[in-house]
């Protein structure tokens, strides 16, 4: 389905974009995994056993610098740029607005939505020299509803939204496509530590009764999604919110 494809996977070492980036392995791509910490490189070592082609970058999405050496090491390590998950991110700080501080609330736009747009740049430089390609972002179910005590990443995250619909609209006639997963509870270990919070555990029961699946979701379910987002199988979506939520935005 992606056979030998180069796709660059943010936010690797763990949760989704782990779980994504040995789904797009088990597809036949070249995964570059990338992240802040070393445990992008074990994701890389677990496609390669698994038998597939994958090399870690370690890279924060908060430097251009950082992430416009990342472009250019995929593309130097495997010829070129066929697709990209722009996954990596951080949680909010659980914590009321009027409480919130300057470095609490500019970390997570850094991250969260600047981050993108670092990304954006640079893999749409890098597709345009190669012809095209597709590009998968990771937005959330609250880019377009919110929840309590989550001002700054309920911002970075409708911010997400916005980017990834105005880089499909300039990008689109080029041959490159542009969408976002908005996933809802996914058990990964970041939603791990917002239940045990103390003012999030209570909240995060009564979130469960909204996903009319009856469960949160796993980390490869997003990753399937992403999968379909970057193949050919999706060449009539660009610009698109796909939501992967048990259902959540439906009630």
């Amino acid at each position: 389905m992606l056979e030998k494809r180069t796709i660059i996977v943010t936010g690797g070492g763990g949760g989704i974009g782990q779980a994504t980036a040995l789904v797009l392995g088990k597809a036949g791509a070249n995964v570059v995994v990338s992240d802040i910490s070393d445990a992008g490189a074990e994701t890389a070592q677990m496609i390669g056993a698994a038998g597939g082609e994958a090399c870690f970058v370690r890279a924060d999405v908060g430097s251009e610098a950082q992430v416009e050496a990342l472009v250019a090491k995929a593309v130097a390590r495997y010829g070129r740029l066929d697709g990209a998950f722009n996954n990596a991110g951080v949680e909010q700080a659980n914590t009321p607005l009027h409480e919130l501080s300057a470095d609490q609330w500019e970390r997570a736009i850094r991250i969260d939505l600047t981050g993108v747009f670092y990304c954006l740049k640079h893999e749409i430089a890098a597709m345009l020299d190669s012809g095209g390609g597709a590009i998968v972002n990771t937005a959330s179910a609250l880019s377009e509803v919110a929840i309590p005590q989550a001002a700054e990443y309920v911002s970075a995250k409708h911010g997400v939204a916005g980017l990834t619909k105005a880089a499909a609209i300039d990008y689109g006639a080029r041959g490159i496509r542009v969408n976002a997963v908005l996933p809802g509870i996914i058990r990964t270990a970041m939603i791990d530590r917002a239940i045990e919070h103390p003012s999030f555990s209570a909240y995060f029961e009564k979130l469960l009764e909204h996903h009319p699946i009856g469960r949160f979701g796993q980390p490869a379910e997003v990753g399937e999604t992403v999968k379909w987002l970057l193949s050919d199988a999706a060449s009539f979506v660009t610009g698109a919110m796909i939501s992967v939520d048990g259902g959540y935005r439906a009630i």
